[in-house]
């Protein structure tokens, strides 16, 4: 059966219809404001996004079971617009997001402007051709609502930092009495030692041509087709491979998590990181050599900018 929303290859049949319907019961999204129909909207976006077009049947049911449904509901009910959904996120995480505001800022008149500014955004305030623009309709369900929110305070706090440092030049510091100041450091992200630690561990350990072609793909931006040349197979051998390795990676990362105490959640939560956020030199561990490896048909180059 066809829903309004969800493209070919991750469709949500007749054998996947309960496990919506009960997701939704579960969701409230009734209550939010939520159609049934705008719910499978949603989760055929999700699905799109961390799936294959050709995923099966269990993937789909696991990938649903993983969310956060009442938490999704309610988010997109406030992108929305609708006025109950607000009113229960207000309860729920105005005083969290001033307490995550002090917590990152150290300092209470700047924490009440981040997370005034923070309000503006999920709230949305402004507009997208014709339609609002709120931070909360990129929210997933995959980890806590407030887990995400922490994320999206910590990005908006470098981001305010870093626009802030462009905007004040050296002659100005220099007229201002600071002369020869010694540069800050950007405030740092806190993400979780643990996180980088097992990052570390699952990329350290992948075969030469599984780096390369993560490299290639996710670093340099190369396509599908160039990555083939270089190895001299199909293209959608490669397609398949980076399917396979994205969520090989993804459970391995997973599991490493576990074996430094935690929870199957907490690591969900933990990992929903942004790269540039890791102390894990993600480039230089791809693209590390492993001597005399050699890869499927030809020796592959090294990608373009490696090294520099």
């Amino acid at each position: 059966m066809r829903k309004d929303g969800v493209q070919s290859g991750v469709d949500l049949s007749a054998g996947l219809d309960s496990v919506v319907t009960e997701l939704y019961e579960k969701s409230r999204g009734a209550e939010f404001g939520v159609t049934r129909e705008q719910f499978d909207s949603v989760l055929g976006e999700i699905a799109r996004k961390y799936l294959p077009a050709e995923a099966a049947h269990h993937d789909l049911r696991e990938l649903y079971a993983s969310l956060r449904a009442e938490e999704l509901a309610l988010a997109r009910a406030c992108a929305a617009g609708h006025e109950r959904a607000w009113e229960v996120f207000l309860t729920r995480y105005r005083e969290k997001l001033y307490d995550i505001a002090g917590y990152i800022t150290k300092e209470s008149s700047t924490a009440r402007e981040l997370a005034d500014s923070i309000y503006a955004e999920l709230y949305g305030t402004a507009t997208r051709d014709g339609q609002r623009a709120s931070k909360l309709a990129s929210y997933t369900g995959r980890g806590s609502l407030e887990g995400w929110l922490r994320t999206v305070m910590m990005q908006e706090h470098v981001n305010r930092y870093r626009r802030q440092r462009r905007l004040v030049s050296l002659d100005e510091e220099t007229e201002e009495g600071t002369q020869f100041a010694t540069p800050e450091s950007e405030p740092a992200i806190a993400i979780d030692p643990r996180v980088e630690a097992a990052i570390d561990e699952v990329l350290a350990a992948l075969p030469a041509e599984d780096r390369f072609v993560l490299a290639s793909y996710f670093l340099d931006e190369r396509t599908l087709a160039e990555i083939a040349r270089t190895l001299g197979v199909h293209e959608s051998t490669i397609s398949r491979k980076v399917d396979k390795l994205a969520k090989s990676l993804r459970k391995q990362i997973l599991a490493a998590l576990g074996r430094r105490g935690m929870s199957r959640r907490q690591a969900l939560e933990a990992i929903e990181v942004d790269v540039r956020d890791l102390r894990v030199n993600i480039r230089s561990r791809l693209a590390q050599e492993t001597g005399g490896a050699a890869f499927s048909k030809k020796k592959v180059e090294a990608p373009a900018g490696e090294g520099s």
